[in-house]
């Protein structure tokens, strides 16, 4: 979704590295968003908080290394658009299991379970790679400074290791925050799906950027009401006789 913004700040303005280095960071914490809740989501499914930040952390080590990959790859990826669509398929499957899953009494959790990192960690690196490649033609587009390119994938991932341990505190907070990221990464997922259809159907960056905002605003409307346990009456001492 950042092509025609890099396009705009570097053709037409020639601004300088730093200025970009500024903008891509304040980008990346929005655009970030429904990946980042995606992620959080997908580590709740370890049902350990320690856990969590762990496949977090590891899984995105692996998906800044994919990243790298598809930024020095950008444009051969793009001459098949078997992986847009793979990417789209992968998307949508995570939605679909998300809406259609039972969700559990004690944390309100959608989604799969996992029983280790090991599971974890290759889903979490997958789906932001399948993110990833909404944006692979901004890669294109700075191509010629490779150095500014690589730097921008690793503000990207700490930008998003950031955003999503913040997602998995709120997501315990916020009873449709989950939901609302689905229905963001539904919107990125039919996006590339539509890339491969016809690229004339494909929705302007701008309206994208305006439905998940407006999305997540939904998202954040209600807090979940915690039920506070009764406490038990302190035990009566004995009278002395």
């Amino acid at each position: 979704m950042l092509d025609h913004i890099f396009d705009y700040l570097q053709f037409h303005f020639s601004v300088e590295a730093p200025i970009v280095l500024l903008i891509l960071v304040f980008l990346e914490a929005v655009l970030s968003a429904d990946n980042a809740i995606a992620l959080a989501a997908i580590a709740q499914g370890l049902e350990d908080k320690k856990l969590e930040r762990q496949a977090l952390n590891f899984g995105l080590v692996v998906a800044y290394v994919l990243r790298i990959t598809l930024i020095l790859t950008a444009t051969w990826v793009q001459k098949y658009w078997q992986f847009e669509l793979l990417g789209a398929a992968y998307l949508l499957w995570l939605v679909f299991q998300h809406f259609t899953s039972a969700e559990t009494d004690d944390d309100h959790h959608h989604g799969p379970r996992f029983n280790s990192l090991l599971q974890a960690i290759p889903v979490i690196a997958f789906t932001d790679l399948a993110f990833s490649l909404d944006s692979v033609t901004t890669a294109i587009a700075v191509s010629q400074e490779k150095w500014l390119v690589l730097t921008g994938a690793t503000v990207g991932i700490v930008t998003l290791r950031f955003m999503a341990g913040l997602f998995i505190r709120w997501l315990d907070e916020y009873e449709n925050l989950e939901d609302a990221g689905y229905i963001t990464v539904a919107l990125v997922g039919l996006r590339l799906l539509l890339k491969v259809v016809n690229d004339a159907l494909v929705p302007p960056e701008w309206f994208m950027i305006g439905a998940i905002a407006l999305i997540l605003g939904w998202g954040f409307t209600k807090k979940r009401t915690v039920t506070s346990l009764p406490q038990e009456e302190p035990e009566k001492s004995e009278v002395s006789k």
